[in-house]
């Protein structure tokens, strides 16, 4: 569509977590330093915490693929896993055969689980290999899931946890967290940190990142359209690509490469997550100016 118009080889804004676009803001490079000690320190429980859309997903392929040798990772992008499919998951994704443990009755299901699990984990462990697990959307998982991913915990040597465990969630996980059926999982999290969005310098530079992991390209974006850009955003890598998309098209179809705030507004308002309440600021914003300029008028007219 717009490729060619501004020299791109791929889409710069693609809200598909794509590590080959991982920018290194302040934050998430802080989230990113974080993950990286506490899992080879060999630290049992992380949890890091964002709103949506603040780049948790990215983040954690990212560390997936960052760990390097001697870890063998697995990934459980599905929150509302019952106990029991919580470990029949990670028992596939560690290799283990779960064909027969799935027909077992639910009362002997969860035991044989676990038993299994720490025999692998305990065959990993002597050949030098660490695990982790990483969950996404934890804020979605239930008190009883939770719970078992305590006792997923509890399988160690006398020297070393044998699986470590990064949750990446909401702020609502917070609160599922200060549940007290939960107070003994939330005890075991030793390292905790908060991805916040970015800031106004850090936006023209991650625009400007993006554009050059696609090949380059001719595209400029103004001071005034960065700024409408961060304001509606609040800063949030989702919303900043969905506009910035949104914002180069109508750049394309006036065949221009500069973005200004006239293509901004236009990917604002045709966004529904960005206008959403701007119809009342924005009629909130016109009152006073209108009072203002008739207070003048009036002042004047004295």
């Amino acid at each position: 569509m717009y490729l060619e118009h501004f020299g791109l080889k791929e889409w710069p804004f693609g809200i598909t977590p794509d590590t080959s676009f991982f920018f290194s803001s302040r934050s998430s490079q802080q989230a990113l330093n974080t993950l990286l000690v506490a899992t080879r320190s060999g630290e049992g429980f992380i949890k890091i915490t964002g709103e949506v859309g603040s780049g948790k997903t990215l983040l954690c392929r990212l560390l997936l693929l960052t760990v390097g040798d001697g870890f063998v990772t697995a990934y459980l992008p599905n929150p509302t896993l019952t106990p029991p499919g919580l470990l029949l998951e990670l028992a596939a994704e560690l290799g283990l055969g779960t064909s027969r443990l799935r027909t077992l009755p639910p009362a002997r299901q969860t035991p044989q689980l676990l038993k299994k699990l720490n025999e692998r984990l305990l065959h990993l462990a002597a050949q030098g290999d660490r695990v982790l697990l990483c969950l996404d959307e934890v804020q979605a998982m239930s008190v009883e899931t939770l719970e078992t991913l305590r006792l997923l915990t509890n399988l160690e040597t006398e020297k070393r946890k044998l699986l470590q465990v990064v949750i990446f969630g909401q702020p609502e996980l917070d609160e599922k967290l200060a549940h007290p059926s939960v107070r003994q999982l939330r005890q075991r999290i030793t390292f905790d940190y908060r991805l916040e969005p970015l800031s106004g310098i850090e936006l023209g530079r991650y625009l400007r990142h993006r554009l050059q992991v696609a090949g380059g390209g001719s595209a400029r974006f103004t001071a005034p359209a960065l700024w409408l850009l961060k304001w509606r955003s609040g800063g949030y890598p989702r919303l900043v690509n969905v506009a910035a998309h949104k914002a180069l098209m109508a750049a394309f179809g006036r065949d221009t490469r500069t973005v200004g705030l006239r293509e901004m507004w236009a990917a604002v308002t045709d966004t529904a997550a960005l206008r959403w309440q701007m119809p009342r600021l924005t009629w909130t914003w016109l009152g006073m100016l209108a009072v203002g300029l008739m207070a003048l008028g009036l002042m004047r007219v004295g």
